[in-house]
């Protein structure tokens, strides 16, 4: 079998696919028309960023079994066309995670500090002591806005700074974050208090623009802001005319919108220093997701084993087409969850809950459950899997239950997902109707069949005359095709909840023009 190394790889790494008894060809910097030219050759494909795995290279690559993404992000490989085609998509998760965080650090101290401009003037024989003058860090407050692998490792750090270390993320306990000596706070409270403010959460449609205008209006004047997650999440103008406003002192950025930059306007400005994507561009860091990529890939190609695959559980081949179905409905609910309740959530998650009923009950339910896990986790978690997404959810001092039972109810099969807050539970229940046919048929107090896929909006209305009518036409005129609608009422209430599956991605004014209107509650957009 063939492997091709399509990115730089440690050498250590391809020695190991070698040994492996593989033919490894190492041909980097290929343009796509290349790569799409020659990938029918390989079984293997091993990529760090550089490599864009589209639809049109991975349908080109008819031998491939497996991608190896030599680190945690997977945004550069298109992950339906690869589960189409039955190609396991593998990552390193936490080969880079103290990297990472360390270089955070070293941002934060840095723009303290004035250090790249202090060494720039030294560099033109300039003594410019007083224009330089720095601050402090010891005692002063750090907000990090989410707290997985890399945002643990900048509180640990920050901690051993001195520094007081507030929290926000809603998939931390409480119990956890006392254990460990952080304070959790809402969003809002950690714009208004924090000194320097750290993102560490996956992009994501809920992420993109998370720190915009609205966020800089709530922080603290002379704030300081710090990006070495994924560009975008941070918002480039946004954070512009913070600068030029006073508002944010400083900025430390490692990641933008795109790379490299196509405006320079931000990594141009005075207050800013920026670094070229550098978080993960240690030796130690390269050479342990180098050799964790080639020891699975080896594993895998060798002995069927998978390990942290993106887009495979573990299931026995004879055991797949029964449990597949539930395998896809259980993490498409939990991407659909996770959307639904949100980013930016006040309450804290205690306790996830899955139910099994009828015949979904009678199958190995334990992938089942990951895959909902995966799902769930996706929108704070940029390297979770389904190997690590019970270790994360351990992690953040979540508790887990699953039960099985066999009572009738109205469908034949039905898995239930449920999440136990301080302030009480929220539930979704989904069904296989069919192998090709997968619904969510409940969701808290409303009864509904909706096909979860795709670009979907989600609203609840006040259940008045006309409430449908006015938001299909505020679709329709928006030249937005409606695929299909769902419908599900709480008499008691008095409201109801819509979905409406789109053919494309709903316009920004759609969305405004929806929830400007007087009869519904809430507007958003989900993508499963």
């Amino acid at each position: 079998m063939k492997i091709l190394v399509s990115d730089k790889l440690s050498e250590k790494g391809v020695e190991i696919l070698k040994n492996g008894g593989f033919e490894v060809d190492v041909k980097t910097g290929l343009k796509p028309e290349e790569l799409k030219k020659i990938i029918g050759e390989y079984d293997g494909l091993v990529v760090r960023s550089a490599t864009k795995a589209t639809p049109e290279i991975i349908s080109a690559g008819k031998k491939l079994k497996v991608i190896g993404r030599a680190g945690a992000g997977v945004d550069n490989i298109d992950m339906p066309a690869a589960s189409k085609q039955g190609i396991v998509v593998m990552n390193t998760p936490g080969g880079n995670t103290v990297t990472t965080g360390e270089h955070t650090i070293a941002m934060m101290m840095a723009l303290t500090r004035n250090i790249p401009q202090a060494n720039m003037f030294m560099k033109q024989s300039k003594w410019e002591k007083k224009a330089l003058e720095g601050r402090e860090v010891f005692n002063k407050t750090i907000g990090i806005i989410g707290l997985g692998r890399v945002g643990s490792v900048v509180a640990s750090r920050a901690q051993g700074l001195k520094m007081n270390v507030i929290v926000y993320d809603p998939f931390i306990t409480q119990e956890l974050a006392e254990q460990q000596g952080y304070e959790l706070a809402s969003l809002d409270d950690l714009y208004a208090r924090s000194d320097y403010i750290t993102v560490h959460t996956p992009k994501s449609k809920e992420t993109i623009g998370l720190i915009n205008k609205d966020a800089f209006a709530k922080m603290k004047n002379g704030v300081m802001i710090i990006n070495c997650a994924r560009g975008g999440i941070v918002n480039e103008k946004d954070l512009i005319e913070a600068l030029d406003s006073g508002k944010v002192a400083g900025a430390a950025v490692d990641v933008f919108e795109k790379e490299p930059p196509e405006d320079w306007s931000l990594a141009n400005h005075p207050k800013v220093i920026c670094t070229p994507h550098l978080g993960a561009s240690t030796h130690e860091a390269q050479e342990n997701v180098a050799l964790a990529i080639a020891e699975q890939i080896v594993d895998y190609l060798k002995n069927g084993v998978i390990r942290n695959a993106v887009n495979a559980p573990s299931v026995a081949p004879e055991m797949l087409p029964k449990v597949k179905p539930y395998i896809e409905l259980s993490e498409k609910m939990g991407k659909f969850f996770g959307q639904i309740i949100g980013q930016v959530i006040s309450d804290r998650l205690k306790k996830v809950t899955f139910t099994y009923t009828g015949d979904a009950a009678g199958v190995d339910t334990r992938p089942v459950t990951i895959a909902g896990l995966k799902g769930l986790l996706s929108i704070v978690s940029d390297d979770v899997n389904y190997v690590n997404a019970p270790v994360l959810l351990k992690e953040r001092g979540i508790d887990l239950v699953e039960t099985q039972t066999s009572k009738e109810a109205v469908y034949l099969n039905t898995i239930r997902i449920s999440l136990e807050f301080d302030s009480g539970t929220r539930s979704l229940e989904g069904s296989v109707f069919s192998p090709g046919d997968l619904r969510i048929v409940r969701i808290d107090n409303y009864s509904i069949e909706v096909i979860p896929e795709g670009y979907m909006l989600v609203i609840y209305n006040k259940d008045l005359p006309g409430t449908v009518g006015r938001i299909a036409t505020i679709i329709g005129e928006s030249k937005v095709n409606i695929a299909r609608l769902f419908l599900g009422r709480d008499r008691q209430q008095g409201t109801a909840i819509l979905i409406i599956n789109l053919d494309t991605e709903a316009p920004k004014d759609v969305i405004e023009k929806i929830a400007k209107f007087p009869n519904a509650l809430s507007v958003q957009e989900v993508v499963v």
